[in-house]
């Protein structure tokens, strides 16, 4: 099958230090593959600390002197609607390249686009709508918060999805008047570049936006270890998080660490039993798999087990997989050869550990690139790895359950606690069980439907700190409090001998 090359594809990404396309300073670069033929479509600067060292200067430097931190929260909202405009009126470009890179099926990049461009009017939004604390004690003390931007933050984004997760950062980051410095996933370095030009074109000032590409043991860490980035999101593995924890401690950094996730899809018995199936292959197999937030362990109450996965293997087998740019694709292609060996080597340990009824290999007429059919194991014992490890692809874990004890302990056996699923028809156990299991976000009855004025995050091994919303303002802003006194001011008097 002939691989889909977008037009004006670039052969050569730089990086976007203080208003300039530039290379780095030692001339190192790295390949870039795309997934459907893993060939090398691109060469991109690889950032090493001197390349870092530049784009902090230069966010430093527009932070201290720049007007952007002192423009009115009006003016910044301006300028973040234009963003948003621009990447509206670009989404079916942006929507084509992002599938080029990532393997991403076409009609899922465009919602990602889409979606990126709401993150941008939500928080210019958020910024002029927002009110802080004012407390009075009538006649005696009048208390108040003033906010002020903390300085360059630096940003590290994952390869699923990354334009609308950098968007996710760059929006609060930006609106809340901190500069920031970008270091993308070297997998896929293409639509992060997008942004220079859409920034420079809706009037953000030069050094407020820095990019660098590389390696995350290079120009990550980097990043995380300059004493002149007072802050870090970070949107990644788990194993990757507590090194950066660790790296930023001496320099006590702010940290808002969005990591992995094995998330349970708990179905009663009594549940939608339809909805449930339909929300459940989405929620595993959309992204490819590629998703944090998936629920790759599906726990079953035992009434309803051999018919719900009778039902979800032959979905699941009618899948559409194909070539990420054909707007009938479901399922795409894996990121990267490396991902997608590592991948498949869950697939063979699923093979001992559980019991095969879906996918598991190619699919017929694409033998070349990353391509993988929706994998489905049932009867997978809870000390699995295939239940107990993420394997961020299009592979799900079946498990029955007896009754909402044995539910709870299975959900929360693993080290991982982003998101949870719940599907009854039982409002009470629904909030009792939604109360108890360990998870920073759930979903009672419905798929992962996003509200931005809610935290998003996990606890466990699945994160540190919440971002959205008004959670998002705090972490990219300082807080101090105001006490006025409104009466005289009494004071025990010190030193008067009395």
């Amino acid at each position: 099958m002939t691989l889909h090359k977008p037009e004006n594809l670039p052969t050569h990404i730089q990086h976007f230090i203080d208003g300039k396309w530039t290379d780095s300073v030692s001339g190192k670069q790295f390949d870039v593959l795309e997934p459907v033929e893993n060939s090398v479509y691109a060469t991109a600067a690889a950032g090493q600390k001197e390349d870092v060292d530049l784009a902090v200067a230069a966010a430093r430097r527009a932070f201290t002197d720049g007007p952007w931190p002192t423009l009115v929260p009006r003016q910044r909202s301006r300028v973040l609607h234009r963003i948003a405009d621009l990447v509206e009126a670009s989404d079916a470009r942006l929507a084509e390249l992002e599938t080029f890179d990532t393997g991403l099926p076409i009609t899922q990049a465009l919602g990602q686009a889409q979606r990126a461009a709401e993150n941008f009017r939500f928080f210019a939004d958020l910024v002029v709508a927002q009110a802080d604390d004012v407390y009075k004690v009538p006649g005696k003390q009048m208390n108040y918060v003033n906010r002020s931007p903390i300085g360059v933050a630096g940003l590290i984004t994952p390869w699923n999805t990354p334009f609308m997760l950098e968007s996710w950062k760059l929006a609060p980051a930006l609106a809340t008047g901190n500069t920031v410095v970008l270091k993308p996933a070297e997998f896929t370095p293409l639509s992060a570049s997008l942004w220079a030009e859409i920034f420079r074109e809706a009037g953000v000032p030069d050094g407020v936006f820095n990019l660098v590409n590389g390696i995350g043991e290079e120009a990550g860490d980097a990043l995380v270890k300059h004493p002149d980035v007072p802050l870090i999101s970070f949107t990644g593995e788990s194993s990757t998080g507590s090194l950066i924890f660790g790296n930023a401690a001496p320099y006590l950094k702010g940290l808002s660490m969005e990591l992995g996730g094995k998330s349970p899809a708990i179905v009663f018995a009594d549940a939608d039993f339809d909805a449930a199936i339909d929300a459940t292959l989405f929620g595993v197999f959309s992204l490819n798999g590629e998703r944090c937030t998936a629920g790759s362990r599906i726990l079953v109450e035992q009434s309803i087990y051999d018919r719900f996965v009778e039902a979800y293997a032959a979905r699941a087998e009618k899948i559409v997989v194909g070539p990420p740019h054909d707007p009938r694709t479901e399922v795409g292609a894996l990121v990267h050869p490396e991902h997608y060996a590592k991948v498949l080597s869950y697939v063979e340990l699923g093979r001992q550990e559980g019991r095969l009824v879906a996918g598991g290999d190619k699919p017929e007429g694409l033998e070349h690139g990353n391509y993988l059919r929706p994998t489905v194991f049932a009867d997978v014992p809870s000390s699995a790895r295939i239940f107990q490890e993420e394997i961020f692809g299009p592979v799900v874990a079946i498990t029955p359950f007896t009754d909402d004890e044995e539910a709870l302990s299975l959900a929360n056996s693993v080290k991982y606690g982003l998101a949870a699923y719940i599907w009854t028809g039982d409002l009470r156990r629904a909030h009792n069980f939604a109360s108890r299991v360990e998870a920073g976000m759930v979903w009672l009855n419905s798929n992962n439907v996003r509200d931005l004025r809610t935290p998003f995050g996990g606890v466990k091994a699945s994160g540190l700190g919440h971002e959205g919303g008004y959670r998002s303002i705090d972490f990219y802003t300082n807080q101090q409090a105001v006490h006025i006194t409104l009466g005289e001011s009494h004071s025990v008097r010190f030193g008067t001998g009395v």
